[in-house]
Formats: structure tokens, C-alpha cells, sequence
């Protein structure tokens, strides 16, 4: 008999899936959310932007790229939910904006409910860690166009800012600092180099490297750091000027992206140690310091723009709430770029 079910797509599975999540979806709420009866969409209560003068809204979208293909071949799927929503609110967060939910959207080749609810805890997990909240979502079964055990996740964002206390290049000026945040290491850029890499060398996922404190896939696997609610903390106890989210493209590429035109910010090579898995993936893979920087965070997974006045006081607010950071830089005259000092 020719059925849905025939042809690959199982309804009951998703069904399971939706009740497994449902717990853990439920710690990402938030007061302004307003359930939605039919479950089609997610509401959230409007009237709490009435404390603001003029408010924006901030959206963005984005995905964790091919690291999923190495978290399918672990088989641990809990953390990179984590990862997608740190690619998405930190996104956010740059123009200063408070994150306030998210949705996400899964495909895959066979729904398996307990696999899909460990994805979804994860974005529910991040959302937390985000102060955001996890609204609603998608799970599609994708037979043939995917194999059993493959899916691919993408989320998108909604925050809000008041509209004269946007931050960007605008407030920067030269005699700022540039401070530096930690990443919790590769993070979710530049995995199709990452593979690369494994491929060439012969590295085994499960094997612990005499530079890792873990084996090499538990530290490829570390989730995304979330930094929004750290820096929503320093913007409001401290004057920040910008803020620039170390992703695809590297610390350089990403950092221009937060100057002026009339100044660049200038680099220490020489303030951070970036964390040894760079150390390993470039050494295993022979890749140059030039491809470290344009692909990789090396250690620096958020930057903050500050008066040098108020660097010190910054430093201490981010240490204080167990984020390493420290003075990356200083922002010069210049033409928009970002480069290290020679």
C-alpha cells in the first residue's frame, strides 16, 4: 500500500519528537511569551516594547555550517543547538540589541525523537544561556534528499534596541580601545577547513592529543560561547562604542566591519595565546598563519570597542562574570581597517 509512511516520512516519530522537547523548550521562556493555542506560531506580548522611546527591531539568521557533520559522526547532538543560537543572538547583539526570541528550523533525513529532541534542547539550552526565548520551530523529514542519519539546523532572531542607543562604527573614534573576549575555541566558522584537516592528517576524533586536555572531538565539539547577556551587562554598566562578532572571515574581517572609514584598529599579536586546538590544526594541517587568521577566531570570539577611560572598568565587569578578556588593541587614524602591528 502506498502511504506517506511508505515513502519515508514518519508522522508518529515527529509527534514523539515534539513531546520529548517540550520540557526543555519550556526553560527558555520568557514572561512575554503568550502561547498560541493552535501551535502555527509563536507570540510574543508587543506591549513590552512600550517602555521604549523608539525602539528597533534587530533580526538575523544563520547556521552552524559543517560542524554538524562531525557531531553526526560522534553521535552527540546535545550542544550544537548551542552553537546556532550563539551564531545568531551575538549576531544581535552587536548593534547593541537585547535578544529576545528565536525560532528554529531542522531537516533531516529520518526523524528519530530522541536525536531531534537533543537538538532542540540545545537551541532551548542556548536560548537560556541568551535570555531569550525559543518560540516555536520546524522538523522536516527529508527521505532521499537526505541519508538516515543526516540533518542540517538554521535558526533566525528577533531583537530589540532603543534607537539612539545603537551602537557601530559611528561612536568609534581613535584613542578607543579595542578589547579583547574569549571564544570557547573554534566555535562554528571554518569547519570545512577543520575536515579538511582530519582528512589529510589521519586524525582520529577519539583519540586525546598530547596538546588537548580531551580527545580532538570533544574539543571540536565545544559549543559556541554566548555572549549576549555578558555584553547587554557592559553595555549598560559601562560606555561601550561597538561591538564586533569574531565569525566566518576571522578576527581582522570582522573587526573592519565596526570601524569608520577615518580609523583603524591596530592589533597585538602578542596580548592573547590563542588556544591550543589552533595550534593543532594548523600544525597537522600545514596551514599558514595567514589562512589561521582569515578562517578562525584564534581565541578572540567577540570584540568590544571602548574610551580607553573605561577599558580597566570593562575588563573587570567581563572577568568578574568568568569571561576572559583583555586589551586587544587601540583604535588609530586610519581607513576602516583592522591589521596586527608589525
Amino acid at each position: 500500500m502506498t502511504s506517506y509512511a511508505a515513502a519515508g516520512v514518519d508522522i508518529e516519530a515527529g509527534d514523539r519528537a515534539v513531546e520529548l522537547m517540550k520540557s526543555r523548550v519550556a526553560r527558555s521562556r520568557r514572561p512575554e511569551v503568550v502561547d498560541d493555542a493552535s501551535g502555527f506560531a509563536g507570540l510574543f506580548d508587543a506591549s513590552a516594547f512600550l517602555r521604549y522611546r523608539r525602539p528597533l527591531l534587530a533580526t538575523s539568521t544563520d547556521g552552524v555550517g559543517t560542524k554538524v557533520m562531525l557531531a553526526q559522526r560522534l553521535g552527540k547532538h546535545d550542544t550544537i543547538g548551542i552553537d546556532l543560537v550563539g551564531m545568531v543572538v551575538d549576531d544581535l547583539v552587536v548593534c547593541g540589541a537585547e535578544p529576545l526570541f528565536m525560532t528554529d528550523y531542522i531537516a533531516c533525513g529520518k526523524v528519530v525523537p530522541e536525536r531531534i529532541a537533543d537538538i532542540v534542547g540545545g537551541v532551548a539550552e542556548g536560548c537560556r544561556l541568551a535570555g531569550c526565548a525559543l518560540v516555536g520551530g520546524e522538523t522536516a523529514e527529508h527521505p532521499g534528499a537526505m541519508g538516515p542519519d543526516e540533518y542540517d539546523l538554521a535558526g533566525a532572531g528577533t531583537g530589540v534596541v532603543e534607537a539612539d542607543e545603537l551602537l557601530g562604527p559611528d561612536r568609534v573614534v581613535p584613542g578607543d580601545v579595542v578589547l579583547g573576549l574569549a571564544s570557547s575555541g573554534v566555535h562554528s566558522n571554518g569547519y570545512s577547513l577543520v575536515r579538511h584537516v582530519i582528512a589529510k592528517a589521519g586524525l582520529d576524533l577519539e583519540r586525546e592529543l598530547p596538546e588537548l586536555d580531551r580527545t580532538l572531538g570533544e574539543e571540536l565539539l565545544t559549543p559556541t560561547r554566548v555572549y549576549s547577556l555578558d555584553c547587554l551587562t557592559l553595555i549598560r554598566e559601562t560606555e561601550v562604542h561597538a561591538l564586533s562578532h569574531i565569525t566566518g572571515g576571522g578576527l581582522a574581517a570582522n573587526l573592519a566591519r565596526s570601524l569608520p572609514e577615518t580609523a583603524d584598529a591596530v592589533l597585538d599579536r602578542d596580548s592573547w595565546t590563542p588556544p591550543a586546538i589552533f595550534e593543532v590544526l594548523a600544525g597537522h594541517g600545514g596551514v599558514p598563519q595567514e589562512e589561521m587568521d582569515r578562517t578562525f577566531n584564534l581565541g578572540v570570539g567577540m570584540c568590544a570597542i571602548v574610551p580607553a577611560a573605561e577599558a580597566d572598568r570593562a575588563m573587570a565587569l567581563l572577568i568578574g562574570r568568568g569571561l576572559p578578556a583583555w586589551v586587544l588593541g587601540e583604535i588609530v587614524p586610519g581607513e576602516g581597517q583592522a591589521r596586527f602591528r608589525q
